[in-house]
């Protein structure tokens, strides 16, 4: 079965096609016989495309373009066609994954696209303005090219949407929750696919660890994960809520919003902008929203570098400890994305707090760029993996495993 991942984000669009052989899946992730990025943003009005196929092959263009569409058709047409063709024609495509931010709280599991689907795609619309109209693009993209071939989405919020009530509503009035008022939760499927990996590793059964999953990259998130699902995680009603990220703010207290719109004049807009855009790393250190370039100025002497990586640490800290209480307890800490696999002093900072629990990281091997890898001593009471996430293979999984129990809608 070939499976096509449409990943797009706003300033990106990445795809995969992979082939999964036989009755079972792999037991490790497979490489992709194709893999493209295209970055929407980097030169105003070029898209530049990258190519690459399992054999070596690449491809590098800059495109010129009014909208996206023609775009991800051209790149759509390098997997049958030209240097980088890795299959014989369209019709070889079984199945495409979409990659959806918001999912609301109706869709627990991947699902068939189905023009129901799709409408809530686009009514979610206005709790991931950034994402969901460039998720539901990439779906009506394939429609129009590859019409007579199945579509799957699957949705970041679904691996949180079996958060007991007692979790996922705010205390607030009872009604704002009948209005669909409560915490989501995102980046679902890379903690699932860490959690997973992490028994894999272990060679444990998923149901038996308590897995706090952390995904640090521009945008974090924790999970607190029990019996194969998550049970708390830090984001919220939007991708903007609990921890300190590259741009994002984090949780903050809902009263400065509320003085700064009537003390300063500030917009809804212009806090949104601001919280979204201007905040976390970024806003506090002056510099960047990429840690790498925080600790270049920190080498430099900027104290307000230095005051942003150890608001980042302690915040991570916190909320950390917030889901082993959500647990009871603690069994594997996974660090993952790009800050989370590439950051060994973050890493180290964050465990530190809970030496008092018997979990002691290995110096050497945390700082000897580990992947897939377990970086406690031997002795730890917990184990602490770095897992190099991999979404895609994540998406196209579940396409596979909907198909190997259901039929789509039609």
């Amino acid at each position: 079965m070939k499976i096509l991942v449409m990943n797009a984000g706003s300033s990106s669009q990445k795809s995969c096609l992979y082939e999964i052989s036989g009755e079972t899946l792999p037991e490790s992730p497979p490489a992709p016989l194709w893999e493209a990025q295209i970055d929407w943003t980097h030169q105003q009005n070029v898209a530049e495309m990258k190519i690459k196929t399992l054999q070596g092959t690449v491809l590098k263009q800059e495109v010129p373009f009014a909208s996206r569409d023609p775009v991800i058709a051209q790149m759509l047409e390098t997997l049958w066609t030209g240097d980088t063709q890795v299959i014989a024609a369209p019709s070889d495509i079984d199945l495409v994954g979409h990659r959806v931010v918001h999912g609301g709280h109706k869709y627990r599991d991947s699902t068939w696209i189905t023009p129901e689907v799709k409408a809530e795609i686009a009514d979610l619309a206005t709790l991931a303005p950034v994402h969901n109209p460039v998720n539901l693009q990439g779906i009506e993209s394939i429609e129009q090219m590859l019409s007579t071939i199945r579509q799957v989405a699957v949705f970041d919020t679904a691996f949180h949407a079996r958060m007991p009530d007692a979790m996922a509503l705010y205390p607030v009035p009872y009604e704002w929750s009948e209005k669909g008022i409560r915490r989501y939760g995102f980046h679902g499927t890379s903690h699932r696919y860490c959690a997973q990996r992490a028994a894999q590793i272990l060679g444990q059964p998923l149901k038996d660890l308590r897995i706090v999953t952390c995904h640090l990259g521009n945008g974090c998130s924790l999970a607190a994960v029990r019996n194969g699902y998550s049970v708390n995680t830090t984001m919220g009603f939007t991708p903007l809520d609990g921890l300190m990220m590259g741009n994002r703010s984090g949780a903050v207290d809902p009263s400065i919003l509320i003085y700064l719109m009537r003390e300063a004049g500030y917009t809804a807009d212009e806090l949104d902008h601001t919280l979204n855009q201007e905040s976390g790393l970024l806003g506090v250190s002056g510099v960047s929203n990429d840690l790498r370039l925080v600790m270049q100025a920190i080498a430099a002497g900027n104290s307000r570098a230095q005051l942003a990586l150890e608001m980042y640490i302690q915040r991570l800290r916190q909320f950390i400890g917030s889901m082993i209480a959500s647990l009871g307890g603690l069994d594997v800490l996974v660090f993952t994305a790009g800050v989370g696999e590439n950051a060994p002093h973050i890493r180290a900072g964050a465990c530190e707090a809970f030496a008092y629990m018997g979990l002691q990281v290995d110096p050497e091997k945390n700082a000897s760029s580990p992947r897939d890898q377990d970086i406690a001593t031997a002795n730890s009471t917990v184990r602490v993996l770095v897992i190099h996430t991999q979404e895609d293979w994540a998406i196209a999984k579940e396409c596979w495993e909907l198909a190997q129990t259901t039929s789509p809608d039609r």
